[in-house]
């Protein structure tokens, strides 16, 4: 990832548009902010959230509330909680979010 031409700004998150992003299960609401090539995202999923796709898309993902569990497409899962990340490149591995309790996450791809 490369930041270039971005001045000092701040966000204030519970000032941007939500968005809503129906799962199979549940919904993700998304706070979105875009630098480029960059996006960045405050994202809420619901409690029973389980995504509709598997992303092939890169990410850097911080969970700062709830609990996130991540499958990959080979089988592997993994659980976040408060205070972790997982890191993941554009097309490496297919994956997809659930939550039985909610999450709220930052995200940057």
């Amino acid at each position: 990832m490369q930041i270039a031409n971005l001045p000092f700004c701040t966000t204030e998150w519970s000032q941007l548009a939500v968005t809503e992003h129906p799962g199979v299960t549940g919904v993700a609401t998304w706070r979105t902010q875009q630098f480029g090539a960059v996006r960045v995202r405050m994202v809420e999923y619901s409690p029973g959230y389980l995504a509709d796709h598997w992303c092939e898309k890169g990410h850097f993902l911080l969970c700062l509330e709830g609990a996130l569990h991540t499958e990959l497409k080979d089988g592997r899962q993994f659980l976040l909680r408060a205070g972790m990340s997982y890191q993941v490149a554009d097309g490496a591995e297919p994956h997809r979010s659930s939550t039985p309790v909610g999450a709220r996450l930052f995200i940057v791809d």
